[in-house]
C-alpha cells in the first residue's frame, strides 16, 4: 500500500473517529432500544434476529440516509430539520405507547400473548433503528470539515456507518446472550465460576427489565430533542429556548446536572408530543371503525415464568 494511500486511509480514519464522537449519546440509545425488540424469543432465533436487525441498519445508512443526506446537504440543507422532526415524533410515539403499555393500557393487538410475530418486531425495530441511525449520520455529517471533497467526506460516512452498527448491534448481541453465557458457567466445574454464572442468570429478569426502561426514556429523550431543537431550526424558537433556559439555569451546578436537566426537560416534552400523536391515531382509528395496533411485534421483557 502507498505512503499516499495510508496517508488518504488516515485521514478518513481520524476524522470519522472526530465526527463520530459527538453521536456518543444516540449509539448508547439505540443500544438501549434494541434488545426490549429481541428479548423474550426462543434463544435459538435471539442472534439470527439480531443479525437481521443489524442487516436492516446497514440498508438504512447506505440506501436510504447517506444517500438522502448527502443530496440534500448539497441542494436542499433546509429539508434536514423537518426530517428531523418528523422522526423524532415516531420517536416520540413509540416511547408514549410503551409507556401508557406499562399503566396497563393495551389496544388492538395484544391478544397474542402466546408468541411474537418475529417479522413485525424486526421491522419495527429497523424503522426505530432508521430514526436513530438517521441522527448519528446527521451528527457525524454535521461534524465532517466541510473542507473535504465529496468522495472523502462519503467515505469518512461510510466509515462511522459501518463502525457504528458494529458498536450498537455487538453490544446488543452480547446483552441478549449474557445468560446463555451464564448458564454455561453455572455449569463449570470450579464453585467460582458456577456462583459467578448463577448470579448473572438470576440477575438478567431484573436487568432486561432495566433495559426496556432505559430504551423507553432513550425514545423520549431523543425524540423531544430532535423535536425542541429542530422546531428551532424551522423557525419556531420557543420550545428550544425554553431547554435553554433550564441549561443555563442548571449550569452553576455543574455539567451532569445540566445535561440531566437536559435529558428530563427533552423525555417529558416527547411523552407530551407522543401522547398527543398516540391520541390523534386512536380517534382516526375509531372513526374509520378499526382498533389501531402500534405493537411491532415486541413486548416489555419479562421474567422466566412470568
Amino acid at each position: 500500500m502507498s505512503v499516499g494511500l495510508l496517508a488518504v486511509v488516515d485521514d478518513i480514519l481520524s476524522a470519522a473517529l472526530k465526527a463520530s464522537a459527538k453521536s456518543a449519546g444516540v449509539v448508547i440509545d439505540d443500544a438501549a432500544v434494541t434488545p426490549q425488540y429481541v428479548h423474550g424469543l426462543s434463544p435459538a432465533r435471539e442472534l439470527p434476529v439480531v443479525g437481521r436487525i443489524a442487516l436492516g441498519s446497514l440498508a438504512n445508512k447506505f440506501l436510504i440516509i447517506i444517500p438522502i443526506a448527502m443530496v440534500l446537504t448539497a441542494f436542499a440543507p433546509w429539508v434536514l430539520p423537518w426530517l428531523l422532526i418528523v422522526g423524532g415524533v415516531y420517536l416520540c410515539f413509540e416511547g408514549a405507547e410503551k409507556v401508557l403499555e406499562w399503566f396497563g393500557f393495551h389496544h388492538g393487538g395484544h391478544d397474542d400473548e402466546g408468541g411474537r410475530d418475529e417479522k413485525r418486531l424486526v421491522m419495527g425495530a429497523i424503522r426505530t433503528d432508521l430514526i436513530l441511525s438517521t441522527e448519528i449520520m446527521l451528527i457525524g455529517l454535521s461534524n465532517v470539515d466541510p473542507d473535504l471533497d465529496f468522495w472523502l467526506r462519503l467515505a469518512v460516512l461510510a466509515v462511522i456507518a459501518l463502525a457504528m452498527t458494529a458498536l450498537v448491534y455487538g453490544a446488543v448481541a452480547l446483552l441478549v446472550k449474557i445468560d446463555d453465557i451464564g448458564l454455561k458457567m453455572a455449569k463449570s466445574s470450579s464453585a467460582r465460576v458456577r456462583h459467578t454464572g448463577t448470579r448473572i442468570v438470576r440477575s438478567m429478569p431484573a436487568v432486561f427489565r432495566v433495559i426496556s426502561i432505559v430504551g423507553t426514556v432513550a425514545m423520549l429523550w431523543v425524540g423531544g430533542h430532535l423535536v425542541l431543537a429542530n422546531l428551532g431550526e424551522v423557525g419556531w424558537h420557543a420550545p428550544v429556548d425554553l431547554l435553554h433556559g433550564v441549561e443555563h439555569a442548571l449550569e452553576p451546578l455543574g455539567p451532569i446536572v445540566v445535561w440531566i436537566g437536559d435529558t428530563l426537560v427533552s423525555a417529558v416534552a416527547g411523552l407530551a408530543v407522543g401522547l398527543v400523536i398516540v391520541g390523534i391515531a386512536l380517534v382516526i382509528g375509531k372513526a374509520f371503525g378499526k382498533n389501531l395496533s402500534f405493537a411491532e411485534g415486541h413486548a416489555a421483557p419479562q421474567a422466566p415464568g412470568e
